[in-house]
């Protein structure tokens, strides 16, 4: 195993570009190193975390115990048939090169979830998504270790419990498992999905009446780069907030008042409406506190001007949250794992 760290700097480890650091840092790359690292920390009752891309926390402070890089690299194919392919991704795998290496590939189910950061590993967790497409749409099981049990363990679709932005990786069994590789099924003949208005505009512009799996994905690639700023540029973890879930009784009194409102019925009883532009509404598109900021281009995504701290990013966000509750009787939940927090 590579040897432990002390004090160190996980700047260059987290997309927001905080300085935080590690009281003990390891980077593993295989089941027998991470069982390692974890006897480690159990031998001195220290707090774990298990980081990907870091694309999707924010360090409120630094952090007292074992910071676990999972770089477990790996494709296999599980199954094969004309029709799909079934592929087990080790858990340190970047995201999107997996998505363009299927895509080329002619492999389906994933192209819409082009240039999402971080790792295959932490794509269940979150149960990632966008334009109409989930992780858990492909999703066939996982391998997690557990840490208490000392064992590797299987979790189907259904014991994974998805929701939105959500699964039991999350919840439950959040700190401990540590998830190895994912299992994926892809199609060889895809059903495209490019029904969200973004991604239609963009393929119109560019004259694409009957898109190919490529064209998809570099639509989506364009759409996301237009929004979303680069985490190399701009220090920022991608959506800051979930998409509130409200009821259809409340999207409709908000929909009297303001016309213009979009929403995406997910049942009978409730509809999905955009943070960004609640935010947006709030008058804070644009506005920082210091370097902690909000986009100028998509109000959902919080950003680092320079030097902000992980206190002073959620800070501000606890203030969008509060002024968004004021204003429509909406909470706001972070999507980002906050680190630091007083229990």
């Amino acid at each position: 195993m590579t040897s432990i760290q002390e004090n160190f700097d996980l700047s260059n480890y987290n997309t927001m570009g905080l300085k935080a650091l590690a009281h003990f840092f390891v980077e593993i790359h295989s089941l027998s190193e991470l069982k390692e690292a974890l006897e480690f920390s159990d031998e001195r009752s220290l707090e774990t975390l298990i980081l990907g891309g870091g694309s999707n926390i924010l360090f409120v402070k630094d952090f007292k115990g074992l910071v676990i890089l999972n770089r477990i690299k790996g494709i296999q194919t599980v199954s094969e048939d004309e029709d799909q392919i079934t592929l087990k991704i080790g858990a340190g795998e970047n995201w999107h090169q997996l998505v363009r290496d299927c895509v080329a590939k002619g492999y389906g189910g994933i192209e819409n979830l082009s240039l999402i950061p971080g790792t295959v590993g932490a794509a269940p967790i979150q149960n990632i998504g966008a334009y109409g497409v989930e992780l858990v749409d492909v999703f066939v099981s996982l391998e997690a270790y557990d840490i208490e049990q000392k064992e590797l363990k299987i979790f189907t679709k259904e014991e994974s419990a998805f929701g939105y932005r959500d699964s039991i990786f999350k919840k439950e069994l959040k700190g401990k498992v540590v998830i190895t590789s994912v299992t994926l099924r892809l199609s060889k003949n895809p059903e495209l999905n490019f029904s969200y208005s973004s991604l239609k505009e963009r393929l119109d512009e560019k004259g694409i009446q009957n898109p190919a799996l490529n064209d998809v994905s570099e639509a989506v690639i364009e759409v996301r780069q237009s929004k979303l700023p680069d985490p190399d540029k701009i220090g920022n973890t991608g959506s800051f907030f979930k998409n509130p879930v409200i009821s259809v009784y409340q999207f409709d009194e908000l929909k009297s008042a303001y016309s213009e409102l979009t929403g995406y019925p997910i049942s009978e009883r409730q509809v999905k409406v955009p943070a960004g532009w609640l935010i947006e509404q709030a008058g804070w598109k644009g506005k920082r506190k210091g370097d902690a900021g909000v986009h100028s281009k998509q109000a959902l995504v919080l950003v680092n001007h320079g030097s902000a701290t992980g206190e002073e990013i959620w800070k501000l966000a606890n203030e969008i949250i509060e002024s968004i509750h004021q204003k429509f009787d909406i909470r706001l939940i972070p999507e980002v794992n906050i680190l630091g927090l007083a229990h």
